[in-house]
């Protein structure tokens, strides 16, 4: 019997872990190896570690989490989640259960990455979906932007505080009514309707997009805006409330309407930062301390 089993071992789940081991808590992280950033050259944005390998950054909190003897890490996918009088019971593909009296789930969220051939060698390197991210470095540079309706236009307008040439792209019809096209236009935005035949680039570094008619431009990095999901079937076994778009609803400290069960990191769908997660993260575990140190007292 664990105090708490955290499913996700990104920075939200980590830093859960970090603050639970230090408060001598018997703790399991699950992880299946698959984060979101797995493809991004960099990590930005997080304060002393801007600019890390992603891959780097887990190395170092791995190494951190050592010390903590309370802390066990496990490579492993979970696929099953029950509540039980005494807390919860997760199990592994595998089979193998494990208990715990409290739960935090930190799986995160996957993204829809758009179906252009030529893209996968680019992404993460000269393709990003976050300007807060990677945005920085592309700075006066000729970006393409791509995304339907208000997603494309919205995103088009956060990047104009990069570069004042951008290139909207839809593959298709954009449904964009007229106003919002003169809108585009009036900022110095390019809308190109066209379909997109192939991403083109050097060593990961896009060059052109070419469409369908053969048409040829020149562009340096992508940003894109589409869907992306709720990464874990594990709240609907639970029975948490969620919206794919507003994500799970909780109260102080990250604690859901489901007794004993906590969520940080990008599964709460608010500001997609890494830090931003690493912190909800830290206030899950201290409101799972809290709870089970008052618990743990004898009236």
């Amino acid at each position: 019997m664990f105090d708490v089993i955290i499913v996700g071992g990104g920075p939200a789940g980590l830093s859960a872990a970090l603050i639970l081991g230090r408060c001598l808590r018997k703790v399991l992280v699950c992880d299946n190896g698959r984060p979101r950033n797995m493809y991004s050259h960099g990590m930005h944005a997080y304060l002393s570690r801007d600019g890390i390998d992603p891959t780097e950054f887990l190395t170092v909190c791995h190494q951190e989490l050592e010390k903590y003897q309370s802390v066990s890490h496990l490579n492993a996918e979970v696929s099953e989640a029950r509540r039980r009088k005494s807390g919860f019971e997760v199990q592994m593909t595998d089979g193998r259960i494990f208990q715990a009296k409290k739960l935090l789930l930190a799986t995160g969220v996957v993204d829809e990455i758009p179906n252009f051939p030529g893209i996968v060698s680019l992404y993460g390197k000269s393709v990003f979906n976050c300007p807060y991210c990677d945005a920085w470095e592309q700075r006066g540079k000729k970006i393409l932007v791509y995304g339907k309706d208000q997603r494309g236009k919205n995103l088009s307008f956060t990047l104009r505080n990069w570069s004042e040439d951008i290139l909207l792209i839809t593959d298709g019809p954009s449904e964009l009514t007229k106003e919002e096209r003169d809108h585009l236009q009036r900022n110095g935005i390019r809308l190109h309707e066209g379909k997109v035949k192939r991403l083109h680039g050097v060593d990961a570094q896009l060059t052109h997009v070419e469409f369908e008619d053969g048409e040829m431009i020149e562009r340096d990095s992508m940003f894109f805006n589409t869907e992306s999901y709720l990464r874990s079937r594990l709240l609907d076994q639970l029975g948490c409330p969620y919206t794919e778009k507003d994500g799970v609803f909780t109260g102080k400290y990250e604690k859901t309407d489901v007794p004993g069960l906590y969520v940080a990191g990008n599964i709460l769908r608010e500001v997609q930062l890494v830090i931003v997660a690493a912190s909800q993260g830290a206030e899950a575990a201290f409101g799972i301390n809290s709870a089970l140190c008052k618990e743990s007292i004898v009236n």
